[in-house]
């Protein structure tokens, strides 16, 4: 016998056993967590509460299984089914365990099982803690697929390994990010220990992500002797920071990237540590800081644990993340014309189909050379991985820029970027370069605004700017990690 008939006969002994076994209990049970499952039901379900908490991680968990269970789905019913063309088994006299409505495709591989490992994967990927429930949950949803007699058993098994397979290849064009913050460097002295908040004055942006008042009345509660300034979107921002540095022994910001971008710079010029509580949507710098949450923050302060990072600089404008000029700046004012009706991440998703669509390359001087661009990039610090989006930083005191530039003079420009960063090519696409810089000089060839997005935030457009790298500025406090000394 072929390799191929003893699987089938394989398939047709587990089955009769099963049929055999007659648990109508059990039948009906799967059968109703076979339905739940339909079209990825069940797992779009268990993503929305996930992404609905505050945690980033689940947030990014709930993402990365969506997008596994969409490329399984898509592999398992639109290529694989339509090549193999099995059968689906037939159900014995008297068995009604089966769905009222026999489903339409061909039987290998199984899309449920597909699906369902594909979203554990994803999600395991992020959060490991969640690999068992929601491991377990797909693994008795591929096994309600034999119960109930709508797949063999083989089917089950294709479909987990390509699931499974689907789950693994995110990696390729989302890299996941490491567990520990970045390198940086340990200052000769460090920053005060202060922890009942002694000379801290701290602005809580409630305009921003997840902070809030309750936020402010907690951090108070935890800092008795700290100044605590609760800001909203009617106050001038830079004016607020300014004036706390200036009465400040420890300059404090709660809120998201574009908040402490704006402390940052004033915490340099005055000459004051930087305490930062995480506080906004996607909050970048504090995930490669290692500072996840307020409880890091205090724990920091009160010991005195700070670090020395760089800065980067626009024309004077500090920022910590990234500078970017091109469409980035279009997908950042088309996402905040829909983010007050739809949320934040839902109106990044609609921003990008319509900027990829809509958008044109821009003309640039690039220090100099002129260059017909769809994005020009610059991290503040080396970004991993380096052939693909950018995803995370392991040194934030490397005194360097990570420069990279979307070609937009190359033909089918857009397409190829497309489908180089699908299939995790981005480092060999030739619309797309990357280079390590000090400074860099951007101008418009005719003399109009450069539009430009600092940390995530459109500034000010000139018609030239400059960016200048500044190592090691900031005194920032984060929670112990043996970093190396000061040469």
């Amino acid at each position: 016998m072929t390799i191929r008939k003893r699987i089938a006969a394989a398939d047709r002994i587990l089955l009769s056993w099963g049929a055999a076994a007659g648990r109508p209990g059990l039948d009906r049970a799967m059968q109703g967590l076979g339905h739940a499952a339909d079209n990825g039901a069940l797992w779009i379900a268990v993503a929305t509460g996930l992404g609905v908490r505050r945690d980033k991680w689940t947030r990014r968990a709930a993402l990365r299984g969506v997008a596994s269970l969409a490329i399984a789905s898509t592999t398992a019913n639109v290529i694989v089914k339509q090549l193999v063309g099995r059968a689906r088994p037939a159900g014995p006299p008297g068995v009604t365990s089966g769905p009222s409505r026999p489903p339409r495709t061909t039987s290998f591989p199984s899309g449920h099982a597909a699906s369902a490992a594909a979203f554990a994967t994803g999600v395991a990927l992020e959060v490991p803690a969640l690999a068992v429930p929601i491991g377990g949950l797909a693994a008795l949803v591929a096994a309600s697929r034999v119960v109930t007699r709508v797949h063999y058993p083989s089917d089950v098994l294709a479909g987990l390994a390509l699931g499974t397979a689907a789950g693994l290849v995110t990696l390729r064009w989302w890299p996941r990010r490491l567990d520990e913050p970045a390198a940086a460097v340990r200052p000769y002295r460090q920053a005060p220990a202060s922890p009942t908040g002694s000379g801290l004055v701290l602005i809580v942006n409630c305009s921003a992500g997840t902070a809030s008042t309750a936020l402010a009345q907690s951090l108070g509660a935890s800092l008795p002797e700290a100044e605590i300034v609760v800001a909203t979107a009617d106050d001038d921002m830079d004016d607020l920071f300014r004036k706390a540095a200036a009465r400040a022994r420890i300059l404090g910001v709660a809120g998201g990237d574009g908040t402490i971008r704006l402390a940052a710079g004033i915490a340099v010029d005055a000459g004051r540590p930087l305490l930062v509580v995480p506080a906004g949507t996607f909050n970048h710098f504090a995930a490669d800081l290692g500072v996840e949450s307020a409880a890091d923050a205090l724990a920091a302060l009160s010991r005195g644990d700070s670090v020395l990072v760089d800065v980067g600089t626009a024309d004077g404008a500090a920022f910590l993340n990234t500078a970017s000029t091109g469409v980035y700046v279009d997908l950042v004012q088309a996402r905040k014309r829909i983010e007050p009706v739809l949320g934040k991440w839902p109106a990044v998703l609609i921003a990008l189909v319509h900027v990829l669509r809509t958008g044109q390359p821009t003309e640039l001087l690039v220090d100099g050379r002129r260059r017909r661009v769809w994005l020009l990039f610059v991290g503040n610090c080396r970004y991993e991985p380096r052939g693909s989006a950018p995803a995370y930083r392991p040194d934030l005191a490397d005194g360097t820029f990570d420069v990279r530039m979307v070609d937009g003079s190359q033909p089918l420009g857009r397409i190829r970027l497309v489908a180089a960063v699908l299939l995790g090519t981005l480092g060999r696409c030739r619309v797309y370069r990357t280079w390590s810089a000090s400074s860099l000089r951007v101008a418009s060839p005719h003399a109009e605004p450069v539009p430009l997005c600092l940390d995530g935030e459109a500034t000010e457009a000139k018609p030239a700017i400059s960016l200048i790298k500044r190592p090691r500025k900031l005194l920032v406090y984060r929670p112990d990690s043996n970093q190396p000394q000061l040469p």
